[in-house]
């Protein structure tokens, strides 16, 4: 238990001045409740007494409602502060995982189920939320009150308090055998919530395939199963919790009903005063309560504590080196120097060097497989070469911090991602202080302002998550329009005319060429106008560099460049014949 109060104690980080505050408000919600008792034991000794007048009852009203104010006071601040540190602890957890993500390697998430993070960030920390700082302060405030009843029972008669103790132990032993056992589940439990949200995730997200392939209520094998083991998981849990909660409950009756037995045997025999045999049989119920109040939340205490050791599953997450510093390169020339790269135990990339000079357009072409992505993916850092160095002006990408990698650097992708956002927040999403003035002459330059302004809400639309509200098209180009307004000295372009339509493609080309001049460009590119006029040709083939040059020196070579322009002539001349 002491294991699980240290691990939430430090899993609060900045909330735990709220937790000490609320725990601060518990403990006088204890001193007001023992005012309660007070009051029941005037009102009990004055009826011993046989005492008629109406002071006991005023007296005893007084202190009820003294403890009813204060105890309605603490509670309201005791909940506030629990609310408080239970949403900012799980809050302040989700913004550090988000961060914290951001300079993990991609290979990460192509080997690990985006589910199980998703899963950790929803189900698993919404139980933490739910239930830390609430556990955490109940038992503790549970225990406040059940010492000092145990106190007061001592006080007034020291065996009815042996009894309590007695019981008191033996509910706590059925207690920490529960929470022993409990400790084998819910890591299983968390874990089979995690998976479930990633199985339920991973069908919405693949719906159109299962559609398309006539699946609907067979291709969801992984889901039911996921379901079916997440049921289990929480049946077994309740099962085994059962038998104890029905033990814990035998021992505090059994006490209380000792309790009774033995005041109203000590009366007999004149040991012990009318008021305190009264006031025993009243404690019986009391003192019992409160102890279930605080021994209830151990296994509670478990579960928390398990969600919080599967979150922290993140942390573990092995990160790229962010030993860098925050460098400005008063150039943007591109080199590789001799590059290997793996994924997994299959090399992609075979010693591969090449500089892209600053202020000049590369373009990269090759056969699917080839490496071409690889290639530019090395260069954004979003992995870490096997052997070898890349470097921008001068700097090796291990030397830069990732953001101020990332600031010198725009991308545009041939698989657009936009967020659930406004089309406006999407466009200044590499640059948030652009004014609207500013994002609105990116998107005319990007050839999508037409379409923007003609949406119900214009700029303020708010897209559906990934832009599915959104042709390709249109998320293409509000993707290089976030690039163009981002304005970085190196843009790396994947292909970024391959959704435009005919009737814009010219125009964007244009406005592309215009916002990229005298930066340094690197294009993946498969058609043949785009990659003419680049300043220099890199053809990728097998994870190596077997040409490079311009359009006028590799098209009189044999090789892949010269089979890649005469496939493009022939495309661009088929027609059907009638």
């Amino acid at each position: 238990m002491l294991n699980a109060l240290r691990s939430i104690w430090q899993f609060a980080g900045k909330e735990r001045g709220n937790i000490n505050r609320s725990l601060a408000a518990g403990f006088l919600y204890a001193l007001f409740y023992m005012l309660q008792v007070g009051a029941i034991y005037y009102v009990i000794l004055a009826l011993a007494e046989n005492d008629h007048s109406s002071r006991p009852a005023w007296t005893a009203l007084g202190l009820l409602l003294v403890s009813i104010a204060g105890r309605t006071v603490c509670n309201y601040f005791s909940q506030l502060q629990q609310t408080h540190a239970g949403y900012f602890m799980v809050g302040n957890k989700r913004v550090d995982i988000g961060n914290r993500l951001k300079s993990v390697p991609m290979g990460y998430f192509n080997d690990n189920s985006l589910g199980e993070i998703t899963g950790i960030t929803t189900t698993v920390l919404e139980e933490v939320e739910a239930t830390a700082p609430m556990v955490l302060v109940g038992m503790l405030g549970g225990f406040i009150n059940a010492l000092m009843f145990t106190a007061m029972v001592l006080v007034w008669d020291w065996r009815i308090g042996l009894i309590v103790v007695a019981g008191t132990a033996l509910y706590l032993l059925i207690t920490s055998a529960m929470e022993r056992k409990s400790a084998v589940l819910a890591p299983k439990r968390q874990t089979s919530a995690a998976k479930m949200v990633g199985a339920v995730l991973e069908q919405v997200q693949g719906m159109s395939v299962i559609k398309s392939f006539n699946l609907t209520g067979k291709g969801d094998k992984r889901v039911r199963d996921a379901l079916a083991e997440n049921c289990k998981c929480n049946l077994d849990v309740e099962l085994l919790f059962t038998p104890y909660t029905i033990a814990q409950g035998l021992a505090l009756h059994l006490g209380s009903i000792a309790m009774v037995l033995a005041a109203i045997f000590f009366y007999l025999h004149g040991t012990m005063t009318l008021a305190n045999t009264l006031m025993t049989i009243v404690m019986s119920f009391l003192v019992f309560a409160q102890i279930e109040s605080a021994g209830s939340g151990m296994a509670i205490l478990r579960m928390a504590d398990s969600a919080i050791h599967h979150a922290e599953r993140i942390d573990r997450i092995p990160q790229m080196d962010e030993g860098g510093s925050a460098i400005r390169p008063e150039r943007h020339d591109i080199s590789l120097e001799n590059v290997r790269f793996s994924y997994g135990q299959k090399e992609i990339l075979h010693g591969v060097s090449v500089t892209p000079p600053d202020k000049t357009t590369t373009a990269v072409i090759g056969p699917s497989g080839s490496g071409k992505t690889t290639l530019c993916n090395l260069i954004t850092r979003f992995w870490d070469v096997d052997s070898g160095a890349v470097k921008i002006g001068g700097h090796d990408v291990q030397e830069y911090t990732l953001e101020s990698l990332m600031d010198q650097i725009s991308m545009v992708f041939q698989n657009v991602y936009l967020f659930a956002d406004t089309i406006e927040n999407n466009i200044k999403f590499g640059r948030p202080d652009a004014t609207h003035t500013e994002v609105v002459e990116a998107a005319r330059k990007a050839c999508c302002n037409d379409f923007i302004e003609a949406l119900p809400e214009g700029y303020n639309t708010v897209l559906g998550e990934g832009g599915a509200s959104l042709s390709g098209g249109e998320k293409q180009r509000i993707s290089i329009a976030r690039a163009m307004l981002k304005d970085a000295p190196i843009v790396i372009l994947d292909e970024a005319t391959a959704n435009v339509d005919p009737e814009n493609e010219d125009r964007l080309q244009k406005a592309i060429e215009a916002l990229t001049r005298d930066k340094t460009i690197v294009m993946i590119a498969h058609r043949l106008k785009t990659v003419r006029n680049a300043d220099q040709i890199l053809v990728v083939n097998e994870g190596k560099i077997v040409q490079q040059g311009r359009h006028e020196e590799l098209i009189g070579q044999k090789g892949v460049y010269a089979d890649f322009v005469l496939g493009r002539k022939e495309a661009a001349g088929w027609k059907l014949n009638q």
